[in-house]
């Protein structure tokens, strides 16, 4: 699976934004897709991540309510719409693809993934 993120830019505080992933493959094998980021000198966070059957879908608590994860698996692609953005979303987004045993598990953790893109650029100005 190899993928790519895109979509990110600068936007201002209370904006809006939607990051795709383009996951070529995913169709064929049982992937659950998530969403990190990593903002300058911090550790990499988990975002969110979507089942396989994209029936289940979960969020860190900082993005609950404001961000979410989609996928069109014809295309398969996968998307973050990010609304409300603050200046503590910026950060560099990756999207990853983790090998998983049934279509509706999800994986919360980075360790989990197996592939993971080149990630896009997310600046939000307050």
């Amino acid at each position: 699976v190899q993928l790519q993120a895109s979509g990110g830019g600068l936007v201002q505080t209370g904006g809006s934004l939607r990051l795709s992933c383009s996951a070529p493959g995913r169709r064929a094998g049982n992937y659950a897709m998530g969403w990190f980021r990593q903002a300058p000198g911090k550790e990499r966070e988990f975002v969110a991540t979507i089942s396989w059957r994209g029936d289940r879908k979960y969020y860190a608590d900082s993005v609950k309510g404001r961000f979410t994860i989609s996928q069109d698996m014809d295309e398969e692609m996968v998307y973050l719409r990010m609304n409300n953005l603050k200046p503590e979303d910026t950060a560099h987004y990756f999207c990853a693809a983790a090998r998983v045993y049934g279509v509706h598990d999800t994986a919360l953790l980075g360790s989990q993934y197996n592939y993971w893109g080149q990630g896009t650029e997310l600046t939000v100005s307050s």
